[in-house]
């Protein structure tokens, strides 16, 4: 049998990690596992004495990872994820049940309204022993996707092929292609000339070569946090704005929207997931129901 290099990590050297990260500090990070702040202390050095390199970086204020510290609790928290994942799918198996257990899915506003409700219906009732947990989280720069790189989610719903490349280690699926349209308060004879509302979210290169080419569309006057802002704006009558079509699923009778013809701007919507994650019972569950759903207006990729 091999034996254990001094080099390696134990889980509880990883846990103490993220605990710091996650918490801001040693004392904190204390608090929450249970154990002496000097157990913490002494546990994150010999952890940054094996990898060889500081983790983090402390001060009064508290303690904040370091770049190797940041890759280091990454890789952490999708180790002890996988060893969660190991014992889950083991007890289930014994069962002849093997989809249960947590999962942790993130995925961006319009697609956590309105994409995952019906697909985790359908999943709880064809896997009841699965516990599906949803964290919303804006899809600017990384995004969910990068929710998964960082070990915080199983599964991430993500729109693909944008200017930020896909961590490595993770892999994509596509779902359906979502297009967009223009978006305006009811009444308007000549939407087009209205200011724009806009809000920052990731879309793919076609949609950002379309946008560049339309000399219509003025910079943006006002620009929100959200879509479900950016529809509130444009049903006061504030201006128009150009939106993809889960974000107007159910938008007040207020609100008008004009098709942009047959060269409107899409944007890809799939799931991004870990390596090691991937050939999991409960990802590859949610994965089939995501599959074989697609919300109206859209078409599968």
């Amino acid at each position: 049998m091999a034996r254990t290099s001094d080099s390696d990590l134990a889980p509880h050297e990883l846990r103490v990690l993220v605990a710091v990260a996650d918490t801001g500090g040693f004392s904190a990070a204390a608090g929450k596992l249970g154990l002496t702040q000097s157990a913490i202390s002494h546990s994150v050095r010999g952890s940054e004495r094996k990898i060889g390199a500081v983790l983090f970086e402390r001060g009064r204020s508290g303690a904040r990872p370091t770049a190797a510290g940041e890759k280091a609790v990454a890789h952490a928290r999708r180790i002890l994820r996988l060893l969660d994942v190991l014992t889950a799918e083991a007890r289930g198996a014994a069962r002849s049940d093997a989809a249960e257990g947590p999962l942790r899915i993130a995925a961006f506003r319009s697609a956590a309204l309105h994409l995952l409700p019906p697909v985790l219906q359908r999943l709880r009732a064809r896997h009841p022993g699965i516990e599906p947990r949803v964290r919303i989280v804006r899809e600017v720069g990384r995004g969910t996707a990068g929710e998964v790189a960082d070990g915080k989610a199983d599964i991430a719903i993500a729109t693909l092929g944008g200017s930020v490349p896909l961590p490595p280690g993770l892999v994509a699926g596509g779902l359906f292609e979502e297009p967009y349209a223009l978006v305006h308060a009811v009444g308007q004879v000549d939407p087009r000339s209205l200011p724009l509302v806009d809000w920052a979210e990731n879309c793919r290169s076609y949609t950002r070569d379309w946008w560049a080419a339309q000399d219509w569309i003025p910079e943006a006057t006002v620009e929100a946090e959200d879509d479900g802002a950016v529809l509130s704006l444009v049903s006061g009558g504030h201006g128009m704005a150009i939106m993809p079509a889960l974000s107007l699923v159910g938008v007040p009778a207020s609100v008008g929207i004009t098709d942009l013809g047959p060269r409107r701007p899409t944007r890809e919507v799939g799931y991004v997931t870990s390596s090691e994650l991937a050939g999991s019972t409960a990802v590859r569950a949610l994965v089939r129901e995501l599959r074989a759903t697609v919300p109206e207006g859209c078409e599968r990729s």
